[in-house]
C-alpha cells in the first residue's frame, strides 16, 4: 500500500460500505441536450430526473440569446464584480428580475446554493438566532452553520411548533425565520402566510428559499411570494435560475437595503466571479418568455395533475405533494435502486433518492415531469412504471 493509499484507506472503506448498503450514487452521463428525452449509453430514454420544469434548458430562444451575447460581450466576467466591475447584462438581468418578482431589488449570484451561503451569514451572526424548518435544503443548513448563529429547528411546516420554539428562545440579538418554499423531496409547500403572521407578530426577519417555486408557482411562474400575494411582506426571497429557468444562477430578492447589504457583505458575491455572459443572456430570455405567456407553466401543471392521478390509480404511494414534484415512496434504498435500474432498462430515466438526501427508510424515486413531456411521453412512462412496480412487488 502506498502512502497515498494509506491516507485514504478510511475513505475507500466508507465507499465500500455505501455500496453494500445501496447508497453509492452512480451518476449517469448525458450524451444529448437536457430535455424531455435524453440519450444515455447510446439509448434514448424518457427523462424524469431533471428540474427543467418548463423545458427551457434546450429552448431555441435561450440558445440564440446566449450565442448573440457571446458575439457582443465574450464569455466570462473576468473577476468578481466588486473588482472588475459589473457587466451590462448583469444589471439588466437584476432589474428585469426585480420587476418580474415584484421586489424593490435583486442581486444575482453563481447558484441558488451560493445565494443562501451569501444571504444568511450576511443577515445574522454570533449571538443571533435562526428558526429553521427541519426539512430545509442543505444550502440553507450550510448557510445557517456558516453564520455561527444559534440554530433552532422547528418541526416541518408546523406553525404551532415554530411559535413554541420562539417562545422558548429568550437569548438573542437578532432573529431570522427561514424556510424552503417548495420542499424538493416531498413536493409540499410551506404555509408561508401563517409563517409571515408569526414573523410579523414577533418582529422577526423572514426568508424563503423559492428554488422549486420559481417558474412553477404564482402568475407565469413568479414564485411563492406572488402565489400567496405576500409582496413587500416576505423580507428575503432566494431563488435559482438552474431549474425552471433552465440555465444557472442564484437570485436574492428583497428591499433595496437588504440587497445593498448583501453586495457589501455576501461572501460568495465578494469573492467569486459572476454568472457568465451566455448564462445571464439566456436568463434574460427566460424572463421574456415567462412575461409573454404562461403557456409553459400551464402545461407543466396539466402534466403534473395527469401523472399524479394516474400513478395513484395504479396503486403507488406518491406522498402528499401539492406541486409537480411526485415522490414515488419505496422505503428501502436497495428497492429504490433496483426500481430505478429496471426503469432504465425499459427506457425511463428516473433516479433513486436515498439517505443522506432523505431520511433512512424513506427512499424513493422522485419523478420530475416537465412541460417538455408530451401526453404520449406520459402514457409511455406510466406503462413502464406499472410494469416495474409489479415486477418489484410495489403494486399488484
Amino acid at each position: 500500500m502506498t502512502d497515498q493509499q494509506d491516507k485514504t484507506a478510511y475513505l475507500a472503506a466508507q465507499l465500500d460500505d455505501l455500496k453494500s448498503q445501496g447508497l453509492f450514487n452512480r451518476i449517469r452521463t448525458i450524451e444529448s441536450p437536457m430535455d424531455g428525452h435524453v440519450v444515455i449509453e447510446g439509448r434514448e430514454l424518457l427523462n424524469f430526473c431533471a428540474n427543467n420544469y418548463l423545458g427551457l434548458a434546450n429552448h431555441p430562444r435561450l440558445k440564440e440569446a446566449a450565442k448573440r451575447a457571446i458575439d457582443t460581450y465574450g464569455i466570462g466576467p473576468g473577476a468578481v464584480r466588486t473588482i472588475a466591475g459589473t457587466m451590462t447584462l448583469h444589471d439588466q438581468l437584476e432589474k428585469r428580475l426585480a420587476h418580474f418578482k415584484g421586489a424593490e431589488a435583486v442581486i444575482t449570484l453563481q447558484s441558488g446554493f451560493t445565494a443562501n451561503l451569501a444571504t444568511i451569514p450576511a443577515l445574522v451572526g454570533p449571538g443571533d438566532v435562526i428558526f429553521s424548518d427541519r426539512l430545509n435544503h442543505a444550502s440553507i443548513i450550510d448557510g445557517c452553520r456558516l453564520s455561527r448563529a444559534t440554530i433552532v429547528a422547528y418541526d416541518h411546516a408546523s406553525v404551532a411548533d415554530l411559535r413554541q420554539k420562539i417562545s422558548q428562545t429568550t437569548e438573542y440579538n437578532r432573529r431570522l425565520i427561514v424556510t424552503d418554499g417548495v420542499f424538493s423531496m416531498d413536493g409540499d409547500i410551506a404555509p408561508l402566510p401563517e409563517i409571515y403572521a408569526v414573523a410579523q407578530e414577533h418582529n422577526i426577519l423572514l426568508m424563503v428559499d423559492d428554488a422549486h417555486g420559481e417558474g412553477v408557482l404564482g402568475r407565469s411562474g413568479r414564485g411563492i411570494v406572488d402565489h400567496f400575494d405576500l409582496h413587500g411582506k416576505v423580507d428575503v426571497e432566494v431563488g435559482t435560475m438552474s431549474k425552471a429557468f433552465g440555465v444557472v444562477g442564484g437570485i436574492v430578492a428583497g428591499s433595496q437595503v437588504i440587497v445593498d447589504w448583501i453586495r457589501q457583505r455576501g461572501r460568495p458575491f465578494l469573492f467569486s466571479s459572476a454568472m457568465t455572459v451566455p448564462d445571464a443572456a439566456a436568463c434574460l430570455e427566460a424572463v421574456d418568455l415567462l412575461e409573454e405567456s404562461d403557456e409553459l407553466v400551464q402545461r407543466l401543471w396539466q402534466n403534473a395533475r395527469f401523472l399524479k392521478s394516474e400513478m395513484t390509480t395504479l396503486g403507488f404511494d406518491v406522498g402528499h405533494s401539492t406541486t409537480p414534484i411526485i415522490p414515488l415512496m419505496l422505503g428501502e434504498a436497495e428497492l429504490a435502486q433496483r426500481f430505478s435500474r429496471q426503469l432504465f432498462e425499459q427506457g425511463v430515466f428516473a433516479m433513486a433518492i436515498a439517505f443522506p438526501t432523505v431520511p433512512k427508510g424513506l427512499a424513493r424515486i422522485r419523478i420530475m415531469n416537465t412541460a417538455a413531456h408530451s401526453q404520449d411521453d406520459l402514457e409511455q412512462a406510466l406503462a413502464v412504471f406499472e410494469s416495474v412496480g409489479k415486477a418489484c412487488g410495489v403494486i399488484q
